[in-house]
């Protein structure tokens, strides 16, 4: 079963229990050179950014769950593609499967997506600094 590093609506346990619910919640993770962004659809991602790291949690993924995560995900529609990055965990650095948004341009998030991905962030125990970076974007995109 692959890894699959989640940092936004996919941090959330219950929601993935019953999106893929053969796969199984690790623990935390870490992408590091990136940063974590809302897309101009109203949705998380991340982009590169040598100085910052995007804090989320890692999945053991069950393979069959794969289709309904592409689906959940937007993969056909174009919204994400799939990638492997090189994530951390507490046993050291692994590739792990990551959902990337495909639109550079920032957004303001979607009514109520945010508020649902930092209670996510605060179950996971992701550091207070990063939730309260992640908070910023309650008031749109910065700058």
């Amino acid at each position: 079963m692959p890894l699959y590093f989640a940092y936004g609506a996919n941090m959330d346990a219950a929601s993935m229990a019953l999106r893929c619910p053969a796969s199984r919640l690790v623990g935390q993770g870490r992408l590091r050179r990136h940063r974590f962004v809302i897309m101009r659809e109203g949705y998380a991602s991340v982009a590169q950014d040598p100085a910052r790291t995007v804090w989320g949690v890692l999945w053991d993924l069950a393979l069959a769950d794969v289709p309904a995560l592409d689906r959940y995900e937007g993969v056909s529609g174009g919204l994400y593609v799939k990638a492997l990055q090189p994530v951390g965990t507490e046993a050291g650095i692994k590739r792990a499967l990551i959902y990337l948004g495909r639109s550079r341009g920032l957004g303001a998030p979607r009514p109520g997506y945010l508020e649902s991905v930092l209670r996510a962030a605060e179950a996971a125990q992701l550091p207070a600094l990063y939730r309260r970076e992640m908070q910023g974007w309650l008031r749109g995109p910065p700058g």
